[in-house]
């Protein structure tokens, strides 16, 4: 953080993001190090959102009453699913009772502000496991829940399984309409979509998260970490021994990447179409040097006649169909170098 104290554009701290591996690992001594860091630094404003991400195992009542001491005011707990057959197909270390017993402790320690993870798509014969799973989340009063389509990574041990048979594909057909049952159940109870994976009651929103997807600067602390100042992304180097050894020598263990006009906007139409905010096609404009209308006018056309995208007030942002397809609805309005 001292090395890198000239990246960000101002030093008034609006959010504060402790993310993956699995920060819930850090004893208290150790985060407030890290805390008093970020307060020498940086003004860290009196409401700033302090997130930490958390699987539910970690968080005893003992931890929850260190964290709320801390400052830390808002958890994004890693539960995945409420039945236990999918956590041990998902080789997750917690249970079902632990996943409904976390949420209530923090609740108890007065961590109020609760986001809770959920995957679907998990290989099963119906859909009832994956309504069971809602409803629990919605019963347990969180305010924010993040749902993640399950993913088949080649390299992984559910891609091997798939190469072996010993797994089925998931298929588009599966993931789609459990999506579709996510969205108009949290609907249906009041959530709004404020993007495709994240859903709020009583605009919860993750400021956080928001910041990255309406390209406001943040600062990436850590190994594989990622920053952005508006005009060039650096990334950490990923190997935690290599990361180690720059700092320890006081040299920044960055790539650097001066962003050119076609990535602002490529980055852009890849994040804030996602958001229920869209593009701002003055703004993509602005980024493009006044070409991205002259180039994509056509493509914008098409794409609002097949009734993915829609314009209004200046914005673009992706029809409720559209949500099923927004990387590909991203990707054809992209920029060339």
């Amino acid at each position: 953080m001292k090395l890198q104290e000239g990246f960000l554009p101002g030093k008034e701290l609006h959010t504060v993001y402790f993310g993956g591996g699995t920060p819930s690992l850090l004893t208290k001594k150790e985060l407030d190090l890290l805390l008093s860091t970020i307060r020498d630094q940086y003004h860290l404003k009196p409401d700033a959102e302090i997130t930490l991400e958390a699987n539910p195992d970690d968080l005893s009542t003992e931890v929850l009453r260190d964290l709320a001491e801390l400052g830390v005011n808002r958890l994004s707990i890693g539960i995945q699913s409420f039945h236990d057959p999918h956590l041990q197909f998902m080789n997750r270390a917690h249970t079902a009772q632990e996943a409904e017993t976390s949420v209530k402790k923090a609740q108890d320690a007065g961590i109020t502000n609760l986001s809770v993870d959920l995957i679907y798509a998990v290989p099963s014969p119906d859909d009832s496991i994956w309504y069971t799973n809602i409803y629990k989340a919605l019963s347990l009063g969180v305010e924010h829940i993040s749902a993640y389509c399950l993913t088949i990574e080649p390299q992984t041990a559910f891609g091997k399984w798939v190469k072996s048979k010993k797994m089925d594909p998931i298929e588009d057909e599966y993931a789609a309409r459990q999506f579709e049952i996510l969205v108009s159940t949290l609907e249906t109870e009041g959530f709004e979509q404020y993007e495709i994976s994240n859903f709020a009651k009583n605009q919860q929103y993750s400021l956080h998260n928001s910041a990255y997807w309406q390209r406001r600067p943040y600062l990436g602390i850590g190994p594989s970490a990622h920053s952005y100042n508006g005009h060039s992304r650096q990334y950490n180097i990923s190997n935690n021994g290599a990361y180690t050894k720059k700092i320890l020598k006081g040299e920044l263990p960055t790539t650097k990447e001066v962003l050119s006009n076609a990535d602002q906007v490529n980055e852009y139409l890849l994040t804030g179409l996602r958001t229920k905010w869209g593009c701002r096609i003055e703004l993509l404009q602005e980024l493009s040097g006044n070409l991205f209308l002259y180039r994509t006018g056509e493509e914008i056309f098409r794409l609002c006649d097949v009734g993915w995208l829609k314009s209004y007030d200046g914005l673009l942002v992706l029809t409720e169909k559209g949500k099923l397809f927004a990387d590909r609805v991203a990707s054809e309005l992209f920029m060339d170098a």
